[in-house]
């Protein structure tokens, strides 16, 4: 019997009160109620030098990198918080993105990725919610091979946003939230039973 759909949700920030991980957790809870397991992770636990070629051929992939890649195999989705730094993502996820692409352990580049589906949302502080941030996040993943699904999230005012217990004060975006990780569990479901469906 197949195993429950499995989604690896993480944020791309290292700060420890996150708006985009709490935001994330409220998003992985809709992945959990629609039947998914998800495994929530901080790359603050993960921490990997600037990428340098020089560095891989000498060591090959850093040992946190090693326990990232093993999780990122072992899991059929990614729900990404990706916090929106000067207009585009963060050097903490883009430089992961960039070691775990590569052909590590006799693996083809690209191969972690591809065929899996990913929902992507933000949270800021501004009036854009991280929405300009997301566009290239998109963009990278969509490089990478991930079925980027249309509907995301982007959440201005983070900073009074949530309340004590890291809901969503605002009932409307909270329902949001959790129906964009049901959703990337149902599309995720899909996927592994029919590796031709698509989002529509």
């Amino acid at each position: 019997m197949k195993t429950r759909t499995r989604i690896l949700a993480l944020a791309g920030s290292t700060r420890a009160g996150s708006w985009n991980h709490l935001l994330l957790e409220n998003a992985a809870a809709g992945a959990r109620q629609a039947g998914a397991e998800v495994t929530v992770v901080r790359l603050r636990d993960y921490p990997l030098p600037l990428f340098d070629e020089d560095l891989e051929a000498a060591g090959g992939l850093p040992e946190p990198g090693r326990r990232l890649r093993a999780l990122f195999a072992a899991h059929d989705g990614l729900l990404l918080a990706s916090p929106e730094y000067n207009g585009s993502v963060t050097a903490v996820l883009k430089n992961t993105l960039d070691w775990l692409s590569r052909g590590h352990g006799g693996a083809a580049p690209l191969s972690l990725f591809r065929g899996k589906s990913a929902a992507l949302l933000s949270a800021s502080p501004g009036g854009l919610g991280g929405l300009r941030g997301l566009v290239h996040a998109r963009a990278i993943l969509g490089n990478l091979g991930l079925l980027v699904l249309p509907e995301q999230l982007a959440l201005p005012a983070a900073h009074e946003a949530f309340d004590a217990t890291g809901r969503l004060r605002d009932g409307r975006r909270q329902a949001e939230a959790e129906a964009l990780g049901a959703r990337l569990a149902e599309i995720t479901a899909r996927l592994a039973r029919d590796p031709l469906a698509t989002a529509a």
